[in-house]
């Protein structure tokens, strides 16, 4: 009778807050780097981890270092880092510096999380604006609105079109409200997942940020930022250039860059230069402005290339925090003539019938 061989454990990818894997990066890296064995350094931080998630995971972890896996083998299975935190593992484990690459992985986590968190601070005060200018003109259009169409239809007074208009949605709300201010809202929220949550059409809610003034400006700025920092540190870190690109390319959150990126990938693979191949790119201009560009071919022919690049990412990274200071200032004129004709509205609605009330008491 043969014996069956024993299958292998199923392993679970966990999906962790940018925040969670920035702190299980640096962390691990401390401890590494205090000579604790990788095994206890794990147990050390499942024990202080708060997240349960977390603790899943380094469970999962500590199972398979046991096993016999090497690190990287162990975080690819539990899916808990990005590519580029994967591919400087490997290459730590492979040239011994892997305490060295860790703490420069957890560096990469930090930025990612700040960049992403500068483009979303800047749509919380907009977004804010604009749901209490909505509720607000809801609660009127609701509740006054048809009191004021009683009263006007016992005086018989005469409407115009604007105040047909606007009486006519109260009532509408007054009598369907309950059903059609739900199903607005959950086709609202529908419309914002495809644009912006379902991955097939994401690149269309993106296109529409990028048209908003002062926003997609700082989200090309957040872009060449994170494209010159973790391309430098790649590069620095012992990658190759195609390896390092491809990296960028997984990180990257906007489509127009990513191909960008793919077709430089393609491009040096064929043995072009970064010069050779960005000039090829019909709107390499748009993405990356002529001021990089000369920065990176300078630095290709200096033989400086991932320097360069780590400067042009903090530059943009400065740029960034200044247009992220600034950029309530750019919208804020439009929200105001946003909220001034949703009043305008409101109060020519109502306040036209009121004067036809008066000039008729009047006569």
């Amino acid at each position: 009778m043969t014996n069956k061989p024993a299958s292998q454990p199923r392993h679970k990818h966990f999906r962790l807050p940018y925040r969670e894997r920035e702190n299980f990066t640096g962390n691990l890296a401390l401890l590494l780097k205090a000579a604790v064995p990788i095994g206890e350094s794990l147990q050390s931080l499942a024990d202080t981890s708060r997240n349960s998630q977390t603790k899943h995971a380094i469970a999962q972890m500590i199972a398979d270092i046991e096993a016999g896996n090497n690190l990287a083998r162990t975080l690819e299975q539990a899916g808990i880092v990005s590519q580029q935190t994967l591919a400087l593992i490997r290459l730590g484990e492979a040239s011994g510096h892997l305490v060295e690459n860790l703490e420069l992985a957890a560096q990469q986590e930090e930025k990612r999380r700040l960049f992403r968190a500068k483009v979303r601070s800047a749509l919380i005060y907009p977004s804010f604006v604009l749901s209490l200018t909505l509720i607000v003109g809801l609660g009127i259009a609701w509740f006054l609105l048809p009191k004021l169409s009683n009263t006007f239809s016992q005086l018989h007074v005469k409407l115009p079109l604007i105040s047909k208009l606007m009486i006519g949605f109260g009532i509408f709300l007054r009598d369907y409200g309950i059903i059609a201010v739900p199903m607005f809202l959950l086709a609202g929220a529908a419309v914002v997942y495809l644009l912006f949550g379902l991955p097939q059409a994401k690149h269309i809610g993106q296109y529409i940020l990028l048209k908003i003034p002062g926003l997609g400006r700082l989200m090309r700025e957040v872009e060449i930022a994170q494209f010159g920092y973790l391309l430098g540190t790649l590069l620095n870190a012992g990658l190759s250039v195609t390896q390092a690109v491809t990296l960028l390319a997984e990180a990257s959150s906007l489509r127009q860059y990513q191909r960008l990126y793919r077709y430089m990938v393609t491009t040096l693979e064929d043995g072009y230069s970064f010069k050779d191949s960005l000039a090829k790119y019909k709107h390499s201009m748009r993405l990356l402005p002529p001021a990089v560009q000369q920065m990176i071919v300078a630095g290709e022919r200096s033989g400086s290339l991932s320097n360069v690049l780590v400067t042009v990412g903090r530059t943009y990274e400065q740029k960034s925090d200044i247009t992220t200071a600034n950029l309530e200032a750019v919208i804020e004129p439009i929200l105001l003539v946003i909220v001034w004709i949703g009043v305008m509205l409101v109060a020519v609605g109502v306040i036209l019938p009121i004067y036809s009330l008066v000039g008729g008491l009047g006569q």
